[in-house]
């Protein structure tokens, strides 16, 4: 079972982890990360134990403790990149008291769920920034933290808690914003600089006006105003905004740089899509272990009797082939759940049929997530909905109910002793635990989380 162990300080070495380690339990191995041509540590490792339940144990004793003078970090090993990449849980903690540290930050937010990675951000020098990120298992336990944490005291200082913002959405638009550059378009052809600045004038000191042009000298629509003072910028747009000029109605707002642009944009086609899945999720049907013979027509035609189908489609690769999985999409969610109850494990051409209701790939992510932190917890098998089965992992270490061959047990790289991040050591036993496995029905063995779509 494999732990992450980072902040380690650039002496450390990785005798001194298994000194550390293996007071609690069996190591598989240990390995601390290293520059390739440098060979200076990277400040992070893994260390393997051969149990789950010794790992369990370290990760809640030995999770802060000093090495070298510095404090060390302890999680699980999440080698799964869309987990690990995920915001789903992840919050962001800020105006911290310089006195706290990894180990208050985490004390202070472990009432409210399982944490999966806690660090306060410090300097070079390793003081504290006032600032860190705390993620949970689950968003439910990160709203919770948010609602009895943000504008709380803490050590003195009230803390702000919110969910964390990837970098690339962090523009904000405020209306107190002071502004003097205005953008305005839907300019007739005929429209002049000088016509511009007599309309705006009125509004106070202008020192620029521009319409852009094209190569032939023509006017492309649009164009800026630049005003002395914000308060002459707001008045001008407020009045300006929704007036005749000439043939159209004339658009004014504030000058927005490029990144704010692009974010509104982005803003508005995440609405829209949303709404789009919304609308049209709970309608649509995810068919999955169709035979390669099988186009859209005979899956349309196979699914028809239970409503009306808006689209059936059957996923292709790049040279035309089935993928065997496809997506049929109901008028009603109403439909679409009379075919998932009665078509699931029916035989067509051959085949027994896995079909559920089409998922978001970000809820299946949150819920691998979850049912990867249960796992780690200690759960002898993660929480499914009703009606599924129990989890297995496969050697790529990806989580599936699809059950390996009857008899045999296969064991991800993270548990299998030997298995280290960067290689394998000799292992002392073999890599294969033979165990019987319990009966799996049809559901279960098609599995839940869908790779392919």
């Amino acid at each position: 079972m494999a732990l992450y162990v980072g902040d380690l300080a650039d002496d450390v070495a990785e005798g001194q982890l298994v000194g550390l380690f293996s007071a609690v339990g069996e190591l598989a191995s240990v390995r601390i990360c290293k520059d390739s041509v440098t060979g200076r540590s990277l400040g992070y490792g893994y260390v393997n134990y051969i149990s789950p339940h010794d790992a369990m144990v370290a990760l809640e004793k030995l999770n802060h403790t000093l090495l070298n003078g510095k404090p060390i970090r302890v999680m699980w090993s999440v080698r799964h990149r869309d987990a690990r990449n995920t915001v789903i849980g992840n919050l962001f903690v800020k105006n911290l008291s310089n006195s706290v540290d990894n180990g208050k930050l985490y004390e202070m937010f472990s009432n409210f769920g399982t944490i999966l990675s806690c660090k306060v951000a410090t300097d070079e020098g390793g003081k504290s920034k006032g600032f860190g990120f705390v993620q949970f298992d689950s968003q439910e336990s990160a709203n919770s933290a948010i609602e009895n944490l943000h504008d709380s005291l803490f050590d003195g200082k009230t803390i702000y808690v919110a969910n964390f913002i990837r970098k690339s959405d962090r523009v904000s638009i405020s209306p107190e914003a002071n502004f003097t550059n205005l953008y305005m378009k839907n300019l007739d052809q005929d429209i002049t600089e000088e016509l511009i600045k007599l309309k705006f004038s009125e509004f106070g000191k202008i020192l620029s006006v521009y319409i852009a042009k094209d190569d032939n000298g023509n006017s492309k629509g649009f164009g800026f105003v630049n005003f002395e003072s914000s308060d002459c910028a707001k008045r001008a747009m407020e009045a300006m905004n929704g007036v005749q000029l000439g043939t159209n109605t004339l658009y004014v707002a504030r000058a927005q740089k490029k990144a704010e642009r692009m974010q509104v944009l982005r803003r508005l086609y995440e609405e829209k899509r949303n709404e789009q899945i919304r609308k049209y999720m709970a309608s649509n049907v995810y068919v999955k272990n169709i035979d390669d013979a099988v186009d859209n027509n005979a899956l349309r035609e196979r699914f028809s009797e239970f409503g009306n189908i808006t689209s059936a489609k059957v996923m292709l690769d790049e040279k035309g082939r089935s993928k065997g999985f496809g997506f049929v999409c109901y008028s009603t969610p109403e439909e679409a759940t009379r075919a998932v109850n009665s078509l699931r494990g029916s035989m067509f051409y051959g085949k027994p049929l896995y079909v559920a209701i089409a998922q978001r790939k970000e809820e299946r992510q949150a819920q691998l997530q979850m049912m990867y932190a249960q796992r780690m917890a200690g759960s002898p098998a993660a929480v499914l909905p009703t009606g599924y089965g129990p989890l297995y992992y496969a050697s790529s270490g990806v989580v599936s109910q699809v059950p390996p061959r009857q008899g045999v047990m296969y064991q991800p790289f993270g548990i299998r002793p030997g298995w280290r991040p960067n290689g394998f050591v000799a292992p002392s036993r073999p890599i294969f635990q033979s165990m019987p496995l319990p009966a799996v029905s049809h559901d279960q063995y098609f599995g839940f989380f869908i790779s392919d779509a």
